[in-house]
């Protein structure tokens, strides 16, 4: 089977990528997080804020600040034990205990692994892991790496007014384990939904971003060490505190030409020990193939793809009321997030409340990357889809939301809950009890036109980064939202009349009001 045969497969009839014959082997399961051996450690203050609010001041930060920043990005943030109850069958009674981080993960398996690059004043300028399960930063090569990170950007960052540069990757293993070759579909929304804590946290502290989707794979690979077969970056997101950097802005230079393979010539090799746990790691070349295909091998492949947001055109349904950005404490509402399954409770939504949410998300979502480049006002490549019950003073059916008009769409009028309930592959949500399903949406061929197989993994990554902001917007607001992709897409594009725009929807989210199963919580922080 071709890779672009698969990837349909993947979204289209995703039982099948998956071999009948396959058994998870759930004592030989992988760890959550990657442990490096024998390497110098730097441990983080424990003493996170309980506000994030935003700061007006622009400093280069120091090293307790970047502990704080990286707990609210990824670390484990609550220890919860919770017991199975008779809709368990034979579990029933049985007890299930979780290390919660801010950022949702398919199965809680987190495939995505967190690096930096740091240049600050109480600790040695190198390449570190960001050790989650001790809070602490591991050194993985000591020094200073601005020029040859430039030249894996293509150039385009101005890395010296950086005080340092993020890495999301992707450790295949870890949840190839359960999921077999659908995890490939999980690896990109769990990176995504990654990168868009770390935006949204990076705002809390006064730090600028960027979002860097091409890189010179291999270089950047090399640079942290990594084996390919076992994990790979996915993206890179360099780090200021100067409000008047230039993005993307790109410099001509002789580098330009230079293959990823003469780049890694400048730096020596270095290979770590770290532990997974698995005594037997399964083969999973499919993934492998199509990590190798979605490689950039020069700056000369780097394009932009962006275009400027143009009105629709269409006729709005429902014009929503002007609303103000959602007013509040970043740190709460991530403690505060709940992912419902049988805990949905049926309340009316009000329009200002569904406006206010709406608008928040997209909102937020706005970020510069360098598919947009410079271009002030580009168009969202994914976009946002509801089908929506009992909202007062909109009509009960499927929407799509205009963000620039601020309005809703009618797609198909209706009470559809029971189309949407037949599409679940499993029935973990009863979305009778839910007033909003949303879906978001993307271009059906994956952008592989304008980013060959890079494209899927990037719709993936965009995907997963709204659905983050969705996620705090519906906690905000105190809803709770649970991202699935156990549903049918053929039958959500078909409700949507998405096959007419060449359109698929990516993921589902169910959001509304719940009630918090009996569970015993208790906060990692100090």
């Amino acid at each position: 089977m071709s890779l672009k045969a698969f990837l349909r497969q993947l979204q289209f009839d995703p039982d099948q990528v998956k071999p009948k014959d396959w058994v998870t082997d759930w004592e030989d399961a992988p760890l959550p997080y990657k442990l490096y051996r024998h390497l110098p450690a730097f441990s983080l203050s424990a003493e996170a804020p309980f506000t994030l609010e935003g700061r007006q001041d622009r400093v280069k930060p120091m090293l307790r600040e970047i502990s704080h920043f990286l707990w609210y990005t990824f670390g484990l943030a609550q220890l919860s034990q919770s017991v199975f109850g008779p809709d368990a069958g034979e579990e029933w009674g049985g007890t299930l205990q979780l290390c919660r981080r801010f950022v949702p993960s398919g199965g809680g398996l987190y495939p995505s692994e967190l690096y930096l690059y740091l240049k600050l004043e109480d600790l040695p300028a190198g390449i570190y892991h960001y050790d989650v399960a001790h809070h602490r930063l591991i050194l993985l090569r000591e020094g200073q790496f601005d020029i040859y990170l430039s030249k894996a950007l293509g150039n385009r960052c101005d890395l010296p007014s950086c005080f340092g540069a993020a890495f999301v990757s992707t450790m295949f293993w870890k949840n190839y384990y359960k999921y077999n070759n659908f995890s490939y579909r999980l690896q990109g929304l769990d990176a995504g939904l990654l990168v868009g804590q770390l935006l949204e946290v990076a705002k809390r502290f006064g730090y600028e971003t960027g979002v860097y989707f091409q890189f010179l794979d291999r270089a950047v690979n090399h640079l942290l060490g990594l084996s390919e077969r076992e994990e790979s970056v996915y993206a890179v997101i360099p780090l200021s505190a100067e409000p008047e950097l230039e993005w993307f802005i790109h410099e001509n230079k002789a580098e330009d030409h230079l293959s990823a393979a003469d780049l890694c010539k400048e730096l020596t090799v270095v290979e770590h020990e770290h532990y997974v746990r698995s005594r037997r790691v399964a083969d999973y070349a499919r993934l492998i193939e199509l990590n190798e295909a979605s490689m950039l091998d020069s700056a000369q492949c780097f394009q932009q793809i962006g275009r400027e947001t143009e009105a629709s055109g269409r006729v709005p349904a429902y014009l929503l009321p002007h609303v103000n950005r959602l007013s509040y404490d970043l740190a709460s509402v991530c403690r505060e997030r709940y992912s419902p399954e049988n805990e949905y409770v049926l309340h009316p939504v009000s329009q200002s409340n569904l406006a206010a949410l709406l608008h928040e998300v997209m909102a937020s979502f706005i970020y510069r990357n360098d598919l947009d480049g410079t271009m002030q006002r580009p168009s969202s490549r994914v976009s946002l889809y509801g089908c929506f019950y009992g909202v007062e003073g909109i009509g009960d059916g499927a929407y799509r939301y205009d963000g620039l008009a601020h309005a809703l769409q009618l797609v198909r009028s209706g009470d559809l809950r029971s189309w949407l309930q037949h599409g679940m592959s499993l029935n973990n949500v009863n979305l009778f009890q839910v007033p909003l399903c949303f879906h978001i949406a993307g271009d059906a061929d994956h952008l592989h036109a304008q980013l060959g197989y890079r494209g899927y993994r990037i719709q993936q990554m965009e995907a997963g980064m709204l659905v983050q902001r969705l996620l705090l917007a519906a906690s905000a607001s105190r809803m709770g939202g649970r991202p699935l992709l156990g549903f049918d897409a053929n039958a959500s594009d078909e409700l949507y009349g998405m096959i007419s725009c060449d359109q698929t929807s990516l993921i589902q989210i169910p959001v509304g009001p719940c009630r918090s199963r009996s569970r015993l919580e208790g906060s990692l922080a100090q």
